[in-house]
């Protein structure tokens, strides 16, 4: 029997008091969905970390639902991501997602500094060494047999990566894109997430080439509601993708901002069903830090009674 589909949401840090406290609004409903976890990005160069890190022991102490912090190792020392991660874990963050992270602004990817970590798979196996390092094993109590203790290893951490149904910028084909991500497994990896795409083939096919690779791990479709044209332009300049000219031209053709919001999600529940349908695991959606579109994306995707959620 096919395990219930999961959902989960990505926020970005606030950028200042008011967004906090707008923050703070829509994380009531998004937390009452009951996802299975909610990832909080990181700024370029850790630019927003202790704002991230904010979130995250928010989600921590006042919600059930597990944080998932992003890390990004571009640029960084051995010494300094191992201290970013034990910053995380003292804080009690289990679940990550390891990035190699995007070149500083206005840098040429040739004039990257990588520093000590080359690679996400490399950032992956760090985080495991510093947990192993923190809690290298625990004491359980044997039932019947007072006093006598078992040995386990510490608590094992979630550990996602990046997948790229329609290639990596920087790949050469889909051969080098499917490698990369079995060597993020071999690392350590237990979850990927895939990066954006808007027609359910790009994700079911390369998610078929990946199992034929050998890969095993769960692969979670992202999903994003676009809701006007300025935002679809935006983050295809920042994913790479190709413009969806289906979506673009209903986009120019809508009226006022609600129109245009409407057919955007309309578009990605049309998306969720289709991936659902297809044998996807679940659905994570990146939220924009807005609940009332992805909340009707997984409504209408079949995945959540939205009466039950308070407005």
């Amino acid at each position: 029997m096919r395990p219930t589909p999961t959902f989960s949401f990505e926020l970005y840090p606030p950028r200042n008091a008011e967004a906090d406290a707008a923050l703070q609004r829509e994380l009531i409903p998004l937390v009452a969905a009951g996802p299975e976890f909610i990832s909080v990005t990181y700024g370029a160069n850790g630019s927003s970390r202790g704002v991230s890190l904010d979130v995250l022991r928010h989600l921590l102490h006042n919600t059930e639902v597990q944080p998932m912090a992003h890390l990004t190792c571009v640029g960084s020392s051995y010494a300094e991501a191992s201290r970013l991660i034990r910053e995380f874990l003292d804080a009690g963050v289990t679940s990550f997602l390891a990035l190699r992270g995007d070149p500083p602004a206005g840098v040429a990817e040739e004039d990257v500094d990588l520093g000590d970590l080359r690679s996400a798979g490399e950032l992956v196996q760090l985080i495991h060494n510093v947990q192993l390092e923190r809690e290298p094993f625990l004491q359980h109590e044997v039932p019947g047999f007072p006093g006598a203790k078992r040995i386990a290893s510490g608590r094992p951490v979630t550990i996602a990566v990046a997948a790229f149904p329609n290639g990596h910028p920087r790949s050469r084909s889909r051969s080098q894109d499917l490698d990369t991500l079995l060597a993020k497994e071999a690392a350590g990896a237990n979850l990927a997430i895939s990066q954006l795409f808007f027609e359910a083939d790009d994700y079911l096919s390369f998610v078929d080439a990946a199992r034929a690779a050998g890969v095993t791990m769960r692969i979670l479709p992202g999903i994003m509601p676009v809701l006007s044209v300025a935002r679809l332009h935006r983050v295809v300049q920042l994913s790479g993708e190709a413009v969806p000219t289906g979506l673009l031209r209903d986009l120019e053709r809508a009226g006022a901002a609600e129109e245009a919001a409407a057919i955007g999600t309309t578009h990605a529940t049309t998306l969720a069903r289709d991936l659902l349908d297809g044998g996807a695991s679940g659905i994570h959606l990146y939220t924009f830090n807005r609940s009332h579109a992805p909340l009707a994306v997984l409504g209408g995707a079949g995945l959540l009674d939205t009466t039950r959620i308070p407005a």
